[in-house]
Order: C-alpha cells, then sequence, then structure tokens
C-alpha cells in the first residue's frame, strides 16, 4: 500500500513537470523566434524600402543558420512576397496571408504542437513598410522533452525500486513485533497454553500492544488455574457425591442404588455373550436378637464384620452390594457353571458362621442364602431379583444357614 501510494503520487508529480516542462520550452522558445523575428525585421528593412531583394535574401541565408527553422518570409506593405527562404523539403508556399491586415501586425506568435509561427512588423522610422514571418519546428523541442523525460522516467524508476527495496526491509523491522505476536496467538490456540509471553522489542505502540496482550495472557492463565481448580474441586465433589449415592456408609459395600444399576448392565453383558451368570439374595439369621440384646452399636459392627468376611470370600470380578438393614446381594457374573454358584454359596455361609465377638460376647448370627440363575430362572432384573428371594426364604424354611436354588422355591 504505502509503494502504491509513493509510486502513483511520483507518476502524478512526473506528468505535471513533464506537462509544465513542456510549455515553458515552447513558451521560451516562442519568445526567442519573436526576438529574432523582430531583429530580423529590423535588419531587412532598409533592403525593403530599397527594394534590394538579393541583400534581403542572403540576410535570410545568414539567418537560416539557425535550427528547426522552416520558412522565412518578407512582405511589402500591399502584403506581397518580397523575398523568402524555405528549409529543404517543404513544399513551395505563396505569400501568407497577413492576420488582421499589414497595419495591425505586431510581434505575435502561435504554436500547434508541431510547428511554431511569429510574425513580426518590418518598420524604417517608426513607418510599417511590411511584414515578416517566421516558422519554426518543434521537433528538436519534442526530442529534448522527450529525452528529459525519459531520464527523469528512469530515475523516477530506480528510486520507486530502491523505495520498495527500503520500505521491504522497514515494513519487515516495523511488523516483526506484530508477526510474532500473530504466531504467538496462534500457539496458544492450538495448545491452550497461555503461559507463553511475547518479548517487547520497541516501547512505542506496538510495544504497548505486546504489553497489553502479555497482560490479557497473564489474565487468562490465572483465570484457567483457577477454573482448573474449580474443576478439580467440582469433580472430587462429584466423586464423593457419587460415592455417597452409590455406597453404603456402614459396611463401605455399594448400596441398593449401585446395586439396581450394575445388576441391568450385567444381564445385558452376559446376554450379549451368551454367558450364565447368577445372584444370590443373602439374608442375616438372627440379626434382630442382636439389636435387641446387644443394642445397634454392636449390630452394626456384626454387620461391619459380615461384610468384610463375605467380601473376602468372593470372587474379584463379583459384586457384593448391601440393600439395607441385614440383606445382602451378590452378582455374580461369568459363572463357568452352577457348581461355581453353589460352592460360593457354601463358602459365604461357613465364613459368616465363624464365630463372631463384640465386646467379648459372641453374636449369634449366621447367613442364608437363595440363589437364582440367569437365563435359567429369569432373564429381567426384577424377575431375578425376585427369584433369588423367593429362594432366600425357602432356605429359611429349610432351617437357616444354608441355601437354596430359585427352582427349590417352585417345589
Amino acid at each position: 500500500m504505502n509503494l502504491l501510494v509513493l509510486s502513483v503520487t511520483m507518476l502524478l508529480t512526473f506528468i505535471l513537470l513533464a506537462t509544465a516542462t513542456w510549455w515553458v520550452a515552447r513558451a521560451r522558445q516562442m519568445q526567442s523566434a519573436q526576438l529574432s523575428a523582430q531583429l530580423l525585421a529590423n535588419s531587412v528593412a532598409p533592403m525593403l524600402v530599397f527594394a534590394d531583394a538579393d541583400a534581403a535574401r542572403n540576410e535570410l541565408a545568414a539567418f537560416s543558420r539557425r535550427s528547426d527553422l522552416l520558412l522565412v518570409q518578407v512582405l511589402n506593405e500591399r502584403g506581397g512576397l518580397f523575398v523568402q527562404w524555405q528549409a529543404d523539403g517543404q513544399p513551395q508556399e505563396g505569400a501568407a496571408r497577413v492576420p488582421a491586415g499589414l497595419a495591425a501586425v505586431d510581434a505575435r506568435g502561435a504554436a500547434d504542437t508541431s510547428t511554431l509561427e511569429v510574425w513580426a512588423p518590418v518598420r524604417l522610422k517608426g513607418e510599417m513598410v511590411g511584414a515578416l514571418l517566421l516558422r519554426e519546428s518543434l521537433q528538436s523541442l519534442h526530442r529534448a522533452v522527450l529525452l528529459l523525460t525519459g531520464v527523469a522516467a528512469l530515475l523516477i524508476a530506480a528510486a520507486i525500486g530502491i523505495a520498495a527495496r527500503g520500505l521491504s526491509v522497514v515494513q519487515r523491522r516495523a511488523l516483526a513485533p506484530l508477526v510474532e505476536l500473530s504466531d504467538l496467538a496462534e500457539r496458544v490456540a492450538q495448545d491452550q497454553d497461555y503461559s507463553r509471553r511475547a518479548a517487547v522489542r520497541r516501547s512505542d505502540e506496538v510495544g504497548r500492544l505486546t504489553e497489553r496482550f502479555n497482560d490479557m495472557l497473564r489474565r487468562v492463565q490465572i483465570s484457567q488455574a483457577d477454573l482448573r481448580h474449580k474443576l478439580v474441586q467440582e469433580q472430587a465433589a462429584g466423586q464423593q457425591l457419587h460415592q455417597m449415592a452409590h455406597q453404603d456408609s456402614l459396611t463401605g459395600l455399594p448400596n441398593r442404588l449401585f446395586f439396581q444399576g450394575e445388576l441391568q448392565r450385567c444381564l445385558a453383558l452376559n446376554g450379549e455373550r451368551g454367558e450364565l451368570m447368577a445372584l444370590m439374595f443373602i439374608d442375616l439369621d438372627n440379626f434382630k436378637t442382636v439389636n435387641d440384646q446387644h443394642g445397634h452399636d454392636a449390630g452394626d459392627a456384626v454387620l461391619r464384620e459380615v461384610a468384610r468376611r463375605m467380601a473376602g470370600v468372593v470372587r474379584a470380578g463379583d459384586v457384593l452390594c448391601r440393600l439395607g438393614g441385614d440383606e445382602f446381594a451378590l452378582i455374580l457374573p461369568a459363572l463357568p457353571d452352577e457348581h461355581a454358584a453353589e460352592h460360593l454359596a457354601l463358602r459365604l455361609i461357613e465364613a459368616v458362621r465363624v464365630p463372631l465377638l463384640v465386646d467379648g460376647q459372641v453374636m449369634p448370627v449366621g447367613a442364608t442364602v437363595g440363589l437364582a440363575f440367569s437365563p435359567l430362572d429369569a432373564h429381567e432384573a426384577g424377575e431375578l431379583l425376585n427369584a433369588s428371594d423367593q429362594a432366600m426364604y425357602a432356605a429359611k424354611r429349610a432351617g437357616k444357614n444354608t441355601y437354596r436354588r430359585a427352582r427349590d422355591a417352585q417345589i
């Protein structure tokens, strides 16, 4: 943009100077021709009065040594041609017509684009005795102006080239901080690293812009740090709420809400894989007696110990949950066969039957297990839970501290 403005300005200046030079040069040539014509008219005045044509021709021949001279005519007082000189190669001309009559001739000139014509009165002792016409070519003037114009054009072109080179250097130096800011902004946008800073090169407007940009990055960095801290806090709080919502606060086992979702997920997954899974419904025996005789604190201690014992028996992939009160549930996904679940039920019962002491007193608790299989006994979560619950009641009727399968409850 700077180079374009500079080039247009120099071009307009060149055109104006060339035009002014042409007009000034032509005006000076006109003045010179008028002066020469008047001097020549004074010289031939006596010759015109005494009708000495030969002397007049010699005078014109001597005068014709001027360059660019095309025609000189001397007219008598009646406007007739007295003598003339004409350059070689020019068409023969008769006597020129005097403008506005011979009596009105004064030193004057006219010019078009190629020739210049001057009239001068021929006087002798103040009396008008004739007129003189002088015609010159402007070709030399054209060549001189064209030469000057060409030289000026070359100089202007060289100046524009130098200016372009200089502007390029200045532009790179002037825009270097802005380019750095642009690159930095792009990198920050890509990697979200607001710890980057731009170097302040100068103490001008660009330098102040760089300082403000660094301030903005600093504020964004602080805001991002605060935001990340808040997100971490919110995530921790969310995890804590999630844990509180899905974990039993007494035993640390997953609660009923978690159990319901996990049972649905395991049923869907095992249904896709076509694997056997089981659900155990576990109810503690004589837990009400413990609460009534030894208090709720002892009952809580019993629940915690029973949960610990059962958690130590189950497999790594099994899900043990406390449904509430003295009821527990165990999800057994991906079983190799039915006997594996039955064997695990016996181990749970034996683990709970081991004497349990609270404050030095034996707690008379045991475990009764109801066992249901999917897809053998049910396909839906509610049906499977109901089947295991019915099996548990069948085990209760069978004498407690034992297990029963869902199919046994139907007999």
